[in-house]
């Protein structure tokens, strides 16, 4: 009898030890993540349509790639929240459209809060809470982010210098993490996850 019990108390102590607590920062980020990316996709979409009215094509053509890039990084972001076993709410993308220095100005600035301050803090939450998979979706997308900005503050030197049509003319987007690059110096794998130029995505 007393074999019986000793053997249930180790196994109840097994059980107990196997449920991992909640990664609830993590959760929240993957959120706030897949909302925001979700916004940029549909903002940039929105400010490559007012380039486009504007004759500024080679600018639109970046928002398009970037655009395309964002949509990668919430579709990420949302398949570890739900491989965590949650759901994200519905909601609905709020942004303004100005001029297209203006939105690349917006653009510079969202860019830089993502590379800086908001990323960086998904990241140590991940790490904190050990939760590998979310790790490397924040990390795919603070990476792409990063180029983004630099993407985005050599437009806007361009648009204000009138040199738009030095600008790169085509983008490419890796489809696995979001990297975009400027089809005139695309690596043979993506710097980032390593997939094949061959699958990447045109802008």
């Amino acid at each position: 009898m007393k074999n019986i019990l000793i053997i249930a108390l180790i196994s109840m102590i097994a059980l107990t030890g196997c449920n991992q607590p909640k990664p609830v920062k993590t959760l929240e980020n993957l959120k706030a993540g897949i909302k925001g990316e979700t916004t940029a996709s549909a903002k940039y979409a929105a400010f490559a349509q007012k380039a486009r009215e504007e004759g500024n094509v080679n600018v639109a053509k970046l928002f398009d790639a970037a655009s395309k890039a964002e949509s990668i990084h919430a579709a990420n972001h949302r398949k570890v929240l739900e491989g965590l076993g949650e759901k994200m709410e519905d909601f609905k993308p709020e942004f303004e459209v100005k001029t297209t220095a203006e939105n690349l100005q917006a653009a510079i600035d969202g860019e830089s809060y993502e590379a800086t301050t908001m990323y960086p803090q998904f990241l140590a939450d991940a790490k904190t809470e050990k939760v590998e998979k979310a790790t490397k979706s924040f990390t795919w997308a603070l990476d792409t982010e990063k180029k983004h900005h630099d993407f985005y503050s050599s437009a806007l030197k361009a648009l204000n210098a009138t040199a738009e049509n030095t600008l790169p003319a085509e983008y490419v987007v890796c489809p696995v993490c979001g990297n975009t690059y400027d089809k005139a110096k695309v690596d043979e794998k993506c710097a980032f996850c390593q997939t094949s130029k061959v699958k990447f995505l045109s802008a």
